[in-house]
């Protein structure tokens, strides 16, 4: 007993075509919904390291402002020389010179 393959013509073609495309726009569909989030997936990453970046660099800042305020709470020397520059001051019998920048001199 020898099967023969039944011939179904161009039903069995359509199929095969129909089952093709719905295949290829289920792809098109799942790829169509999945590129944006992938896009904002990127964007929240590098939003990530820029904020990381930044945290970082904050942190530095404020051990560098920790470190200056503690010398200043415990060293006499740094308030005499913060004095000095920041507000001007001078020990008795000192003169005090001060230079003005060319650009704040041609606005007066």
């Amino acid at each position: 007993m020898k099967e023969e393959a039944v011939d179904l013509g161009i039903w069995d073609k359509l199929t095969r075509a129909v089952t093709l495309l719905l295949v290829i726009a289920v792809a098109v569909g799942i790829a169509y919904l999945c590129v944006p989030l992938m896009q904002q997936n990127e964007r929240m990453r590098q939003r990530n390291l820029d904020l990381e970046t930044q945290i970082q660099r904050e942190e530095d800042a404020g051990r560098q402002l920790k470190a200056g305020l503690d010398a200043q709470r415990s060293d006499p020397k740094s308030v005499e020389r913060l004095a000095r520059e920041k507000l001007g001051y001078a020990r008795p019998g000192e003169v005090v010179i001060r230079f003005q920048d060319k650009a704040t001199q041609a606005v007066r």
